[in-house]
């Protein structure tokens, strides 16, 4: 990832601060999963799936390849996992009787709120310190930032094969 260019002698302008900021809360927020995963004997892959299966109340397995990016087989072994853990179980699909519907188990419903509650607890005392402007402004960049990463995902989804990067310096001319 390239750097934000500091401004030479002065302070870093606030757009480079906002993206450091952005960056720092993505890292953070990886990082948080993988721990609280870590409790719950999944990795931070199943824990974003969890966290989808939060928000939406449920999903199929094919909603949450689609929405994860991830490939059949890859969500597959996510859904083991999680199922193992019992976080999550399989369901009828209520409207198509060959499908499957993923939704939280009781276990999950009880053991997340408390993983999740301090920082639930803390993010609200942040945000709390803010007017409703800035809080407009602050969803305004989220809801922005949501689209924007779900469109760079896609563009790498797309690529067929691994790229290969040059590990040496191009020849002179």
């Amino acid at each position: 990832m390239p750097k934000a260019k500091h401004e030479s002698g002065q302070s870093k302008s606030l757009a480079a601060k906002v993206i450091e900021g952005a960056r720092e809360f993505s890292v953070g927020t990886v990082l948080f999963h993988q721990a609280a995963g870590r409790l719950l004997g999944v990795n931070v892959t199943d824990m974003k799936c969890l966290d989808i299966l939060v928000m939406k109340g449920s999903a199929s397995p094919t909603e949450l390849a689609a929405q994860t990016g991830l490939s059949s087989g890859a969500m597959t072994a996510v859904i083991d996992r999680l199922e193992r853990a019992r976080l999550i179980e399989r369901r009828p699909h209520p409207t198509d009787r060959r499908g499957t519907v993923l939704v939280l188990t009781k276990v999950a419903m009880q053991r997340l709120p408390m993983l999740f509650e301090s920082l639930a607890n803390a993010m609200q005392a942040l945000i709390s310190g803010y007017s409703k402007g800035e809080l407009a402004v602050l969803a305004d960049f989220f809801a922005k930032s949501g689209l924007l990463w779900r469109v760079e995902r896609e563009k790498l989804q797309r690529r067929t094969r691994p790229q290969r990067w040059r590990t040496s310096p191009p020849s002179g001319p």
